[in-house]
């Protein structure tokens, strides 16, 4: 038995990982619940980093975000390139979980992840482009099966897409520098802040604090 990231009991899938309207579709048949996962997004198109020209061609804009020592020190706002690279790039770099999550909006098995369950103090960076993103701080067992989060280590690093729907609470959860799809927000959070951040452990890199 496993959890929906609403905290409804259900059966787990034998995949390791879904198409976000599969997974969808198998919590409304089982529970009738609202619906929890943001819909899938089409593919990505990404260009190579690092090419001045290939960056003026796709108009590929800079990004501020805040940056943090693996000790969790803030270190201070930059501005940096966003981080952009071609399918193939994405496919090479990944494992096929991180890319199906991170590049195409999939959503890896509840209590499969490595994070879920870590109490350990430290950082948790973007899988894809090593942004500093939580901090075991604002870690909290939500009992869903998924790392769950009060706030991101810093909000320029994040990016909030909301909902389709105005029937749905969720938001979905993006990196400001690399657009990886993260996880959703929810509203059902922690007092006071009150938000849940749901997010893949496989879109994770989890840095332990010495």
């Amino acid at each position: 038995m496993r959890t929906a990231r609403d905290g409804t009991a259900r059966e787990a899938p034998a995949p390791d990982a879904l198409p976000r309207r599969a997974f969808l579709g198998a919590l409304l048949a089982a529970a009738a619940s609202p619906v929890l996962l943001a819909a899938a997004r089409g593919p990505a198109l990404r260009a190579a980093p690092g090419s001045p020209a290939l960056r003026a061609m796709r108009r590929v804009d800079d990004v501020t975000i805040v940056d943090f020592a693996d000790d969790g020190t803030r270190r201070g706002a930059m501005k940096v390139a966003k981080v952009v690279k071609t399918d193939r790039e994405w496919r090479a770099q990944l494992s096929p979980l991180a890319y199906s999550v991170t590049r195409r909006g999939d959503t890896e098995i509840p209590f499969t992840g490595a994070y879920w369950n870590v109490h350990e103090a430290g950082l948790f960076r973007c899988i894809c482009c090593e942004t500093a993103l939580f901090g075991s701080d604002a870690k909290f067992d939500s009992g869903t099966g998924w790392p769950s989060f009060t706030r991101p280590i810093a909000r320029e690093n994040v990016v909030t897409r909301p909902s389709r729907s105005t029937q749905h609470v969720e938001s979905e959860l993006t990196c400001a520098r690399c657009d990886a799809h993260l996880g959703d927000v929810f509203d059902d959070g922690p007092r006071p802040i009150g938000l849940r951040y749901c997010i893949d452990s496989v879109a994770l890199r989890f840095v332990k604090r010495r």
